[in-house]
């Protein structure tokens, strides 16, 4: 007896087999075109010459044509060259009929693609529209044209767009406004610098309109608000001079007066509205105009003040619309902001200016529950349950509480359930939209610069091994120095940890090994640090971002027990506190090799000291690589320091594969699949030392006459799923080179293919 669901899989079966066997005795893509359809299978080739070697061709305009003719043919897989072999749309389209209803109908509606035909691309078109192309970058006696290119099946063809871009046109001369008044002699100083108006330069329309909005940007921040990019026209004469363009700026006709005259700054008002609305309104004057807020609502009287850019009697200038939206946006206190100028009626030639501000909820809570990725491979599900209060002052300090808990395993290849823990974690903030700092500092009131106070504790778990508890309280300053330099001075952070609970197992590991015990002891971290980050985007193709990170622990509160005559080892609290010096720093460069295919390297180093009352650094701050971050070829901990191989027998040594010294150099191709699926191919290298000798891992110091050999090497492809918000990555490293012995003599000395495969699942890029 057959049930229901068996009888649906059946009838399920069969009909994928009526489609696989029409597919297959009927395969026509066709049959049911009309006398004269021809089917567009896609683009043949894209042809671009000039007229000389020497010439290059326009930047953008490859991809601009490419735009132009870019049609998807059916079952397109890379548009507009490449189809998927197996059009199951059409095969559906023409060999199946459609019944009025039932599971047929549905199926025949789901797959069914009608035929994308020559008449439907319309190549004539998408010539004359590369024609206007090659006019607009200066190619004035370029031309293009297509071929249909046809096989066996005349029904079917492709397309063979070829362009002809003929010989630039470079400006000869600009002849620009007369200097008759201060309006045109604004537009003419910013014109004569521009590098799109100088003679030599190739004659582009975006060009002159990005000089054009240049202006107008500039006149506007000159008092002139209501000037446009339109207002400012140019006339081009390729007669005068054979092969060039003579150039006269002019302003457009009908220009209205408002747009000519220059204004200076009235009145500033602001208001500043409840969430819930109404209210009662208080009004008190400021050093940049009246304010106006709806009682009862919290917000410190200086506050504004530090926001608003305008000034009566100065200048009406955009840039200053600008900045005082971001400035007080970033305040994050306000769900809307508002800014209108509005002409006044008894001066002609002022602007008044009206801001309306509505405050926002101060409370936030959240709940995310996701899955994490960290940069020693840990993956797991994570829950953050986070309370804010976004004004708690009425100045914009933001006071949170996180309360935070994952379980976590790893990645890679030989992972162990060393790494396998759970984390729990909370941690209360409070942050000041402002340096509580001398002046002296130098900041940019562009951003938002912030004061730091923070108190947290966490519990690790590391099943059969240790139960560790780590307590931190830090006093820290961001800032941002100028439009690329943001700054992180802690001046102050104190973390303790105290191993809570250690096993049989664990305590057998840190016997065997002193050095690794100290770094694990009990004991306080007193840290000061200071981060330094710059990163610019000097074009669409190339950006840097470089990283330098520079902490102490111990000095200040050594130096006092030293001065006090404290002798031997030196205790805080009864309890040991750590000594050691770190530096570590990151170089990241960014080049866009075409579209969106990029070439990414990371060059990373960094080196910790232990000294005066430490003779390891803590465990927590020594350096490790492998892992989905680092050099993916190789599990996290699984190589280093540098030659040292953990026995055989060792199965639990993860716990020796740190240092105090490490190097990693990364190389990363990045390359779009299709939709929001992406490809990558890398290459990894790097290892980490010792900057001490230890006797329990021979080959871990760092020497010169063996460093090139400790260098690890690897490789791999990956595939990325990228959505924006967040992006899933799967890298599978194949190792090259192992610093260790092997067994296996020469530079590759990986023992088996399979053993130097691993596969690590992470979220986000590696770098």
């Amino acid at each position: 007896m057959t049930t229901p669901r068996k009888n649906r899989f059946i009838l399920l079966a069969g009909l994928l087999g009526l489609i696989v066997s029409a597919c297959i005795s009927s395969c026509s893509t066709t049959k049911r075109l009309g006398a004269d359809d021809i089917l567009y299978t896609g683009v043949k080739k894209i042809d671009i010459s000039t007229p000389s070697k020497e010439q290059k061709l326009a930047p953008g305009l490859a991809a601009d044509v490419k735009a132009a003719v870019n049609v998807k043919p059916n079952n397109s897989l890379y548009s507009p060259y490449i189809r998927w072999p197996f059009p199951v749309g059409l095969w559906v389209y023409n060999n199946w009929s459609n019944p009025p209803k039932g599971l047929k109908h549905w199926l025949y509606e789901k797959l069914v693609a009608e035929p994308v035909l020559i008449s439907d691309v319309r190549p004539e078109v998408r010539v004359k529209m590369i024609d206007e192309l090659l006019d607009n970058n200066g190619y004035f006696r370029g031309n293009a044209s297509y071929e249909l290119i046809q096989g066996k099946n005349k029904k079917k063809a492709r397309i063979l767009y070829r362009v002809n871009t003929g010989p630039e046109y470079p400006i000869d001369t600009v002849e620009l406004l007369p200097d008759t008044c201060h309006l045109y002699h604004i537009v003419d100083s910013v014109a004569a610098r521009l590098p799109y108006l100088q003679a030599g330069n190739r004659y582009c329309t975006d060009s002159l309109s990005a000089a054009r909005v240049r202006i107008a940007n500039v006149v506007r921040n000159r008092g002139y608000y209501f000037f446009k990019p339109d207002y400012i026209e140019y006339l081009a004469d390729s007669i005068a001079t054979p092969g060039k363009i003579a150039m006269r700026m002019t302003m457009a006709r009908n220009v209205p007066a408002a747009a000519t005259r220059r204004y200076v700054t009235g009145s500033v008002i602001t208001r500043v509205h409840r969430n819930q609305g109404g209210g009662t309104p208080d009004t008190f004057d400021t050093r940049r105009g009246k304010v106006v807020q709806m009682l009862p609502s919290r917000l410190r009287k200086d506050l504004l003040p530090g926001c608003i850019t305008f000034r009566g009697g100065k200048t009406f200038s955009v840039r200053d619309m600008n900045r005082t939206q971001t400035y007080l946006s970033r305040l994050g206190i306000f769900s809307g902001i508002e800014i209108n100028v509005v002409p006044d009626t008894l001066s002609p030639r002022t602007l008044n200016v009206e801001i309306d501000c509505t405050l926002d909820a101060p409370l936030e809570a959240s709940v995310e529950v996701n899955v994490t990725s960290k940069s020693n491979s840990y993956l797991g599900p994570g829950v953050d349950l986070r309370l804010t209060n976004k004004n708690l002052f009425g100045g914009g300090e933001q006071f949170s509480i996180d309360l935070v808990g994952s379980y976590e395993w790893q990645t890679g290849r030989n992972r162990s359930s060393v790494f396998n823990s759970y984390e729990a974690g909370l941690t209360a903030s409070l942050a000041f939209p402002r340096l509580l700092a001398p002046r002296f500092i130098p900041r940019s009131r562009r951003e938002l610069n912030w004061t730091r106070i923070s108190l947290g504790a966490d519990l690790l778990n590391r099943p059969h091994y240790f139960n560790m508890a780590q307590f931190n309280a830090a006093f820290t300053y961001d800032w941002r120095a100028s439009r690329h330099v943001t700054n992180s001075l802690t001046l102050l952070k104190i973390t303790y940890t105290k191993l809570m609970r250690t096993t049989h197992e664990f305590d057998s590991i840190m016997d065997a090994n002193p050095a690794i015990a100290q770094s694990f002891r009990s004991q306080f971290i007193p840290q000061m640090s200071f981060s330094y980050i710059y990163d610019r985007a000097f074009d669409r193709n190339n950006s840097i971002n470089w990283q330098f990170t520079v902490q102490e622990a111990g000095n200040i509160f050594w130096s006092i027990w030293q001065a006090c005559g404290k002798k031997g080892e030196k205790e805080l609290f009864h309890t040991p506190f750590s000594q050691f010096v770190k530096g570590q720093t990151q170089l990241v460069y960014n080049r866009r090799l075409s579209g969106d295919n990029w070439l990414v390297s990371r060059l990373a180093v960094g080196a910790a000291h232990a000294y005066g009352n430490s003779t390891q650094v803590p465990y927590s701050e020594q350096f490790y690589v492998g892992g989905a971050n680092s050099i993916r070829a190789f599990t996290v901990r699984s190589i280093g320091p540098g030659s040292y191989r953990v026995p055989a027998d060792q199965v639990n040594g993860y716990f020796d594969q740190t240092g105090t010294f490490k190097l990693e150099f990364n190389v990363e191709y990045r390359f779009p699949i299709f939709g929001p699926l992406h490809g990558a191919m890398f290459i990894d290298s790097g290892n980490v030392w010792l900057l001490k000798n230890d006797p329990n891992r021979p080959g871990g110091t760092l020497r010169a006459r063996t460093f090139w050999r400790d260098i690890a090497l690897g490789t791999g492809v990956g595939l990325r799923v990228d959505i924006g918000m967040l992006v899933v990555r799967g890298d599978l490293g194949i190792g090259i080179h192992a610093p260790y012995h092997t067994g296996k003599r020469g530079y590759y000395n990986m023992t088996k293919f399979k053993d130097s495969l691993a596969f690590h699942l992470a979220i986000g890029y590696p770098f």
